[in-house]
């Protein structure tokens, strides 16, 4: 205290208008690092074979600017006749800013413009779209999250196991109450590690049907076709069966016609046959297990049975070859006069004495 009295005995206003022109400077050295300096030296940097340092350089750009924010006005106080930076209580403030800091660029550096894991999943048989980049880069966040405040707390000689420790019933009150962000966690663990689905796979469960968006730690985001977003917890996925329509390598068009009794045998050979051809010669039909078969005699029809698969899973393209298809079927039938049958009743009545029936309807 006596130092700082002492001191501020000598102060005068050379002294605080050099301190301010001190920090003018590393301010005017800021902007000139962010216009041009700094753009200099990641410009060349990016010629680099290697982009980990254009990737560090962008991740560590706001904590850099605000650096020397922090630099200027630190030697600016220690130009002062006042020994503040001398205090135990701003040493402690400047060490937690650059610790900060440096946590700051390291959590950039993991976010999912500069993701460090994505040249690891390029080399591994995952695909580029594997939500398992964007999950990983956020559990490394967090923990970068939590050891910068791990540190700070550290400078400043603050006991996390007797906190934790003096948590006591509070702690397990949280415990309880976080089982579900953890089954949760563990659910995204589990459906990242397993891998039912990718960013963008047309996905359907007991619960929802839809593409999805994003995973996070608690729950997974899907667009269903009413371009409307549902969050799913990820436990609660986790446990659902998931059908996967974006992993069919083919479709599937399977349906029955109904044919006229009045049909001639012989017409309706001719016809299965051509049919099972044009399916057979179509580029859009895919070659394995077509049929074509008559298999029902029904109460109004006799049952035509068709199946077959397109190439293509896409939904309009699969929806042009079904619709092709069906027409050349139609020209089929109406070449050889065979009539689709619909539902209809014959009704026979006891003849008259005269050997007329009474009525015949149909």
């Amino acid at each position: 205290m006596e130092r700082f009295i002492a001191a501020f005995q000598r102060f005068n206003w050379i002294d605080l208008g050099i301190a301010l022109l001190i920090f003018l400077v590393f301010l005017g050295f800021r902007k000139l690092f962010t216009a041009y300096i700094y753009k200099l030296v990641l410009a060349m940097v990016k010629k680099l074979p290697v982009d980990i340092v254009s990737k560090i350089l962008l991740a560590f750009e706001k904590p850099l600017r605000w650096f020397w924010v922090i630099l200027g006005t630190y030697l600016a106080l220690t130009y002062l006749p006042f020994p503040i930076t001398t205090f135990n209580f701003v040493q402690l403030l400047y060490k937690s800013f650059i610790i900060g800091l440096i946590g700051w660029g390291i959590f950039n550096y993991f976010s999912d413009q500069s993701n460090p894991f994505e040249r690891m999943i390029s080399r591994t048989k995952l695909d580029s779209d594997s939500m398992l980049i964007p999950f990983l880069g956020r559990v490394f966040r967090m923990l970068v999250v939590i050891f910068t405040a791990v540190s700070i707390l550290d400078v400043w000689e603050i006991q996390i196991g007797a906190f934790v420790a003096g948590l006591g019933v509070a702690g397990l009150a949280f415990s309880l109450a976080a089982q579900d962000t953890v089954a949760n966690f563990f659910g995204g663990v589990v459906i990242i590690t397993e891998k039912p689905f990718s960013k963008g796979d047309w996905i359907q469960t007991p619960s929802v049907e839809g593409t999805v968006e994003d995973i996070s730690f608690r729950s997974t985001q899907i667009r269903t076709f009413a371009d409307t977003i549902v969050t799913v917890p990820n436990s609660k996925l986790s446990n659902e069966a998931i059908t996967n329509w974006s992993k069919m390598s083919k479709r599937r068009i399977d349906y029955e016609l109904a044919i006229s009794y009045r049909t001639p045998n012989e017409k309706l050979k001719t016809a299965l046959k051509e049919i099972d051809e044009m399916l057979r010669a179509h580029p859009g039909v895919h070659p394995d297990a077509i049929m074509v078969r008559f298999t029902d005699f029904r109460d109004y029809s006799l049952g035509i049975f068709v199946y077959f698969f397109t190439k293509t899973t896409i939904w309009a393209e699969y929806l042009a070859v079904k619709e092709d298809t069906n027409l050349q079927i139609l020209s089929i039938l109406e070449k050889h006069g065979i009539e689709i049958a619909l539902p209809s009743q014959q009704i026979y009545l006891p003849e008259k004495e005269d050997g007329k029936k009474l009525m015949t309807g149909e």
